[in-house]
């Protein structure tokens, strides 16, 4: 069978930092951070009080979904939709004019919706059985936000949801490139959304001392590749491109932000939520990708990393890359968003190859930020603090979820 290309057409976010591009971009680009004291529920008690939170000021369902809409559905499903619906406006797509039979939705979760379960269990306690809300299944199933994409576009063809943690976009990515190269699909959407930013979320994140515990500076708390790093910040969101066969995005005259060339896909086989300590099943998620697409070492132009801030995470990444490009390592720039974004858990990916995508557009690196102290063991290029102008022909976007889930993307030029 012959292998067709498939482009990246469309981007939308919902992030901390704001949920329209330009202007998420800019805010990126120069150095801002979306990490702050939270405010949904009091926290008073836990020994995290900080996150990437996405407060009523920064995000509007109502304006993008629609206010009847947005009551019948969780945190996690409506950035899901706002991120999948922003994708669509900026690819510019007219579903009316393509068969939408050939047009599907991949679009993940790595926990659901948490906040509807929290909410109807607590009214189940406080009121009985008979209070709980018939919708409660609709709302916090994992597949919600790709079934209302679903609906919401009339679109029949491959609709799933991947629940991979933190691999969960990367691995949702991935499905749909491979849908659409192998002739099941022409356009698909594909990302993830999170917010797992609840009272049981937190809690249980700070039960698994993964979190860092800067309540008092949250903007420089999360420091990935940083020798002071102590743990990743919570953060929610959603991030979901619009995928479409080559000739068809070209045809229709559409503005083309990358060609996806290969996705690599790996488990550790190692532990459940503890990387390979040497970056095993990273290198070879990287490896595969770049077999692939038969790129070699020295023309990969930027690494979009994992990065999430943790001691064991950010030097297995780093060994990782180092397995894989050998002598180019040190020239390659390696930066990680998370520093300005958190970590949105099954969401990150999404919102990671958006920003890698617009990285290569407008020829310009985002920094790693918080970037104050170089660890030893870190020793690549990070693009540290400031922004960086550079011209990109081949870039990737990595993630690694807990269970030893490694997916990275990779990225051309048209």
């Amino acid at each position: 069978m012959i292998k067709r290309r498939v482009v990246i057409t469309g981007l939308g976010v919902v992030t901390p930092l704001g949920d329209v591009l330009d202007g998420f971009w800019n805010r990126l680009i120069e150095g801002h951070c979306g990490i702050r004291k939270l405010t949904r529920f009091d926290v008073s008690a836990y020994p995290v009080r900080i996150g990437g939170e996405i407060t009523s000021e920064d995000f509007h369902p109502d304006q993008i979904i629609g206010h009847k809409e947005t009551k019948r559905l969780d945190r996690f499903a409506l950035y899901g939709m706002a991120a999948g619906i922003r994708s669509v406006m900026d690819s510019g797509i007219d579903f009316s004019t393509v068969d939408r039979d050939r047009c599907g939705v991949i679009v993940g979760s790595g926990i659901g919706g948490i906040e509807e379960m929290e909410q109807q269990y607590d009214k189940m306690l406080a009121k009985g059985v008979g209070r709980v809300s018939p919708f409660t299944v609709p709302r916090l199933m994992v597949n919600a936000a790709a079934g209302n994409l679903s609906i919401q576009y009339g679109l029949s063809g491959p609709v799933s949801a991947t629940a991979t943690a933190c691999a969960t976009s990367g691995n949702a990515v991935a499905d749909a490139f491979h849908s659409i190269a192998y002739g099941e699909a022409d356009v698909m959407l594909a990302g993830g959304a999170e917010a797992a930013m609840t009272k049981l979320g937190l809690a249980a994140f700070c039960a698994l001392r993964a979190l860092s515990t800067r309540n008092d500076t949250p903007e420089t708390a999360s420091r990935p590749f940083s020798k002071e790093r102590d743990g990743f910040v919570l953060s929610e969101g959603a991030g979901v491109v619009l995928l479409e066969e080559y000739e068809l995005a070209k045809k229709r005259g559409a503005r083309i932000y990358a060609e996806i060339l290969a996705c690599g896909a790996t488990g550790d086989a190692c532990h459940i939520t503890a990387p390979d300590e040497n970056g095993a099943g990273a290198a070879k998620a990287m490896i595969k990708a770049m077999r692939e697409a038969g790129i070699n070492p020295e023309q990969m132009g930027y690494i979009n990393a994992h990065g999430t801030s943790t001691v064991l995470g950010d030097l297995a990444e780093t060994r990782a890359v180092h397995k894989v490009f050998g002598a180019a390592a040190g020239k390659i720039p390696v930066s990680s968003t998370k520093g300005a974004l958190g970590h949105s858990l099954g969401a990150s990916g999404g919102i990671e190859l958006a920003i890698t995508c617009l990285a290569m557009d407008r020829s310009v690196l985002p920094p790693t930020i918080n970037y104050d102290e170089p660890d030893p063991l870190c020793d690549l290029d990070y693009v540290p603090n400031h922004a960086r102008p550079a011209s990109v022909r081949y870039a990737m976007s990595n993630s690694f979820g807990f269970g030893g889930h490694n997916t990275s993307i990779l990225i051309g030029k048209v």
